[in-house]
C-alpha cells in the first residue's frame, strides 16, 4: 500500500484500495475568512454546536485588513461564529496564511486527515498528512458531524533526482513537474513525491512541492518527512513520536514518472496556464509592470531571504513596483530581525503585512488591463491577479526580485 491507502486505511478501520468510498473521522478542519462566511451559513441550518471546539481552525487571511465593507462583513460573520463555539483555533489578528499559521502552531502532523475550504490545503502533505481543499457546504458537514467522506485515490509516484543549481529552488522543481504531467493530467490522484532531491531539502521547500499538486490536478501531494522535517515538527508539536506512514516497497501507482534537476534553469509559468512552462532563457526580456513575492507558495522565510540577496543595494526599477508580503507574522518578525526588510524597503519595494491578497488579485496590489505581473504565487489564470487582460508568469523569490531591478524578465 502507498501512503495514502495507508493513513486512510488507518482512519477507515480496515483496507481501502482505489475507487472505494468511504467515510472517516477528520482530525482538523480549516476554513479562512473567504470560505468561512459560506459554511456557516450552511452549518446553522443543520446543526447549533460545532462538532469538537478544538479540531476546527478559521485563519483571516485573504483580505486582511478588509478592504471592502463586503469583506469586512464576512470577517464579522466569522468573529461572532468562533466566539460563540468558542473555536480554539482561531487566528484573525494578521497571524499569516492558513496553510503556513496551521503547520506554526503545531496543528499538522503525520498520519492526520486534514480538509480545509481553501484547494492549497494539500500543502500539509509535506508533512505526512492527508489533506485536501473541499468546498464551503462539505465543509459544514465537517464542522457538525466530524466525518466526510472520499473516493480512494489511485496515486502517482514522482521521483526527482539531482542538486539544485544557485538560481533554482523548489518552485522550480513543481513547475517542472507541472509542466511535463499537465494542469488536469493528475486529476483526483494521490501525488507521492520521493527521491534523493526531496530527502536533502527543508521544510519550506517540501511545503512549496506538496501546495502545488493541486496544480496537476490532485486530491492530494504527500512525502515521507525527512530528518528537518521531524525536528521542525517536534519543535512546534512538543511531541517526539509521530504516526508516520511509508510507502511499502511493493506499492503500485497508476503512473510513475522520473526527474533529473541537475541541469534544471529556473522555470517560469507563462500565461495563462500554470503548465505552460519554459525555462527562464526562452522568456528573459520580457517587460514587467509588477513583480510580487509571498503567498503560501513561496512566502517563507528562504524565499524572503534569497529576494534579500538580491536586491541588497540594489534599487526596483523606476517603471516596476514590487510587492513583498511575507507568509506570517512570525516570519515578518524573523525578517525584520535579519534585516530583509531594510533591504526591501531600501530597494524601493512596497511591504505588506502577511496575507493572501495579491495572488488572488483582491487586495494590494491588483493588474490592471494590459499589465504584466511576475510572481512566486500558484496561479496565473486569466483575471487571477486583476484584469482578465493582464499577464502572469510565474517564478521563484530569486528571479522576481531581479527581474523587479531590470525591469523585464531576466536571471540573476
Amino acid at each position: 500500500m502507498n501512503i495514502t491507502e495507508k493513513i486512510l486505511s488507518n482512519k477507515y478501520g480496515k483496507e481501502v484500495s482505489p475507487g472505494e468510498i468511504i467515510e472517516v473521522d477528520v482530525d482538523l478542519v480549516m476554513s479562512h475568512d473567504g470560505t468561512s462566511p459560506p459554511a456557516i451559513k450552511v452549518f446553522e441550518k443543520i446543526a447549533k454546536n460545532v462538532w469538537d471546539n478544538s479540531k476546527i481552525a478559521i485563519v483571516f487571511d485573504h483580505t486582511v485588513p478588509p478592504n471592502t465593507i463586503g469583506s469586512a462583513e464576512f470577517h464579522k460573520v466569522a468573529r461572532e461564529f468562533a466566539w460563540k463555539q468558542e473555536l480554539k483555533h482561531f487566528y484573525h489578528h494578521g497571524e499569516g496564511i492558513c496553510h503556513q499559521v496551521l503547520p506554526e502552531k503545531g496543528l499538522v502532523e503525520p498520519g492526520k486527515i486534514i480538509v480545509g475550504a481553501d484547494s492549497h490545503t494539500c500543502t500539509y502533505g509535506a508533512f505526512n498528512a492527508f489533506s485536501t481543499g473541499m468546498g464551503s457546504t462539505d465543509i459544514a458537514m465537517v464542522y457538525a458531524t466530524g466525518k466526510t467522506w472520499f473516493m480512494i485515490p489511485e496515486a502517482f509516484k514522482i521521483d526527482v533526482t539531482g542538486d539544485l543549481g544557485k538560481n533554482t529552488f523548489a518552485k522550480d522543481i513543481i513547475l517542472n513537474i507541472i509542466g511535463e504531467i499537465g494542469s488536469d493530467g493528475a486529476s483526483y490522484k494521490a501525488i507521492e513525491f520521493f527521491g534523493d532531491t526531496l530527502d536533502k531539502i527543508g521544510v519550506s521547500d517540501r511545503m512549496t512541492i506538496a501546495n502545488m499538486a493541486i496544480e496537476m490536478g490532485a486530491k492530494n501531494g504527500i512525502m515521507e518527512p525527512n530528518q528537518q522535517t521531524i525536528e521542525y515538527l517536534k519543535k512546534r508539536t512538543n511531541k517526539t513520536n509521530f504516526n508516520i506512514f511509508k510507502s511499502d516497497k511493493d506499492s503500485s501507482y497508476e503512473k510513475e514518472f522520473y526527474f533529473d534537476i541537475n541541469d534544471m534553469e529556473p522555470q517560469i509559468a507563462c500565461p495563462s496556464n500554470v503548465d505552460n512552462i519554459k525555462p527562464i532563457s526562452k522568456v528573459e526580456g520580457i517587460a514587467i509592470d509588477q513583480g510580487f513575492i509571498g503567498s503560501c507558495t513561496n512566502g517563507r522565510l528562504e524565499d524572503l531571504k534569497s529576494a534579500a540577496d538580491v536586491l541588497k543595494d540594489k534599487k526596483v526599477h523606476e517603471d516596476v513596483r514590487l510587492i513583498i508580503s511575507p507568509a506570517s507574522a512570525e516570519i515578518y518578525k524573523s525578517a525584520i530581525e535579519k534585516d530583509y526588510i531594510q533591504i526591501f524597503i531600501e530597494a524601493g519595494a512596497i511591504v505588506c503585512n502577511p496575507g493572501c491578497g495579491p495572488c488572488l488579485g483582491g487586495h494590494m496590489g491588483v493588474l490592471s488591463k494590459g499589465e504584466t505581473a511576475i510572481a512566486t504565487t500558484n496561479r496565473n489564470f486569466k483575471g487571477r491577479m486583476g484584469d482578465p487582460k493582464s499577464y502572469i508568469y510565474l517564478s521563484n523569490s530569486k528571479v522576481v526580485a531581479n527581474s523587479a531591478i531590470n525591469g523585464f524578465i531576466s536571471q540573476p
